[in-house]
């Protein structure tokens, strides 16, 4: 009985490396137009943008700030997402390669930490960058960086919206609902999330003074140093009592321009996201979760919101793998 021809290796689904970088970018000083930071292989000799493979189950964002701070020296805040690359490094194997944007204030560059890796950063105008990069595709995300500047909505602030972690169950809890906490898988999300939440540098905590909220922002909080701020509005009986109170802040935090994560529950985000999408450009609210339960516990939405207009300019979601 002869047996079934093997599949070849073309036809095989490929493995996947997981990797993510940055393209930073800062104003010119002398004509006020973009530039970008490439970071130069030695090992290659190319000109790419900086960027890394995922340590285990790293969050995406996480491992994007930490390579660039491994290849460049620089301690950044992610901004608007970018288009994806995937690409062939093997022969049954693709990277895709997650990419934001991320503004450097200043004019300082540190030395490369890992020559070896990275032996040369440099800023160029991000027209001559079209032409220094190695990599064709890599202009794709410096492409999405001007149109975004062109458009007016590449600076912009992240206002990080988070559903509190797993919580124990209302069956299995016989105290008062507000005092009800995470169960063990909460606990281990609450922890996992402080890298994630990070990249987006949140100066602001804020959250529903209920214990399943508290204590899925209290580690990063802590870890941040940044104090724990509550709001009886955010929790569920003050959502019952006056929800406009919850679209009157979310419009006060806009305002604000100020990077913040705010803890909440399912039942007050119909109206927190309602709020964000009615202060969200055209499109831009459509992306916005419109049905119940919004997002998933210990699921994190960023929204991107223009530092000029104050509008909500892009939307991302993450939620972390269990």
């Amino acid at each position: 009985m002869g047996s079934w021809p093997s599949r070849s290796a073309r036809d095989e689904e490929p493995r996947l490396v997981r990797a993510a970088g940055a393209v930073c970018w800062r104003r010119c000083e002398a004509d006020g137009g973009l530039e970008v930071l490439l970071v130069h292989r030695p090992d290659y000799d190319d000109w790419s943008w900086p960027k890394g493979k995922l340590d285990d189950d790293e969050p995406l964002a996480a491992a994007g700030v930490r390579e660039v701070a491994e290849e460049t020296g620089l301690r950044v805040r992610l901004g608007l997402s970018l288009p994806t690359a995937r690409y062939r490094v093997a022969a049954a194997t693709d990277k895709h390669v997650a990419y934001w944007a991320a503004h450097v204030p200043g004019t300082d560059l540190p030395d490369p930490p890992r020559p070896r890796e990275v032996d040369l950063t440099r800023w160029f105008p991000a027209r001559q960058a079209a032409r220094r990069l190695t990599r064709r595709g890599d202009r794709q995300q410096l492409q999405a960086l001007l149109d975004a500047d062109a458009e007016g909505v590449l600076d912009t602030v992240p206002l990080l919206v988070l559903r509190h972690g797993r919580a124990v169950s209302r069956e299995g809890w016989a105290g008062d609902d507000e005092d009800r906490p995470l169960d063990a898988a909460g606990r281990r999300q609450a922890e996992r999330l402080v890298p994630l939440l990070a990249a987006w540098g949140p100066e602001r905590v804020v959250s529903s003074p209920w214990a399943r909220c508290t204590g899925t922002v209290e580690p990063l909080a802590r870890r941040a140093g940044v104090r724990l701020h509550t709001k009886g509005r955010l929790s569920e009986e003050g959502h019952r009592q006056d929800p406009a109170k919850v679209a009157s802040y979310v419009g006060s935090l806009l305002e604000q321009g100020e990077p913040t994560v705010l803890c909440t529950h399912r039942p007050v985000l119909g109206t927190l996201l309602g709020a964000l999408a009615g202060n969200a450009t055209p499109g831009v609210g459509e992306e916005l979760p419109r049905s119940d339960p919004f997002l998933a516990p210990g699921e994190l939405l960023v929204a991107h919101v223009s530092r000029r207009s104050r509008r909500v300019v892009g939307v991302e979601r993450h939620a972390l793998e269990m």
